[in-house]
């Protein structure tokens, strides 16, 4: 006999369990919240991930795998490198909507900062990010957009500036997070502007 279809893929369970986690934060993160969110029994989860520790994994691993995808997207719906790195930056932005969401995926990140393997698929993500938003920074740069910067030197500074600008948000609380963000982003890419 063979398996039943599967009627929702890991992908949507993935971003229901990103959902649930900037609702409820991590602690309260459970398998039987995200079947609730997609519409699933929780055994299904089991079934799938094994354990809460395994749905985060699997959570963690999503990131690296998506990051080309949602960046061919952008490509194909903005003409302008510059435009394409800028919404880059500002995707970290969509993670709050508001403060105390982004307070729960902070309680996140922390789990990923203390249990090796999280640590490293970050550490990886990371690396990923970087590399992408110098890739786009240098197409920037030969489309004429951008100028006198190092990509590898500015990348790191930029999702720096896309990151840490959310935890200023979260205290200050004005307007929405992407306006937040691309307020600082912009300021840091001024300099570099053709």
């Amino acid at each position: 006999m063979s398996p039943r279809p599967r009627t929702i893929d890991d992908e949507e369970i993935l971003a229901a369990t990103g959902r649930v986690i900037g609702r409820v934060g991590p602690a309260k993160l459970t398998l039987a919240l995200v079947a609730e969110e997609v519409g699933l029994a929780p055994a299904t989860l089991v079934q799938r991930f094994g354990s809460k520790r395994g749905l985060l994994l699997s959570l963690g691993r999503s990131g690296r795998s998506s990051g080309g995808g949602y960046v061919a997207k952008l490509r194909a719906q903005h003409g302008s490198p510059l435009v394409v790195l800028r919404e880059f930056l500002l995707c970290f932005a969509a993670m709050a909507k508001t403060p105390d969401e982004l307070a729960n995926h902070l309680a996140a990140f922390h789990l990923d900062l203390v249990d090796p393997e999280l640590r490293e698929l970050t550490r990886e993500l990371a690396v990923d990010n970087e590399s992408t938003v110098a890739e786009l920074i240098q197409e920037a740069i030969d489309a004429g957009e951008m100028k006198g910067c190092s990509p590898k030197r500015l990348a790191p500074v930029l999702l720096t500036v896309a990151q840490g600008s959310l935890l200023a948000w979260a205290v200050f609380r004005k307007g929405s997070a992407r306006r937040w963000a691309a307020r600082h982003i912009d300021t840091a890419l001024e300099p570099y502007l053709a």
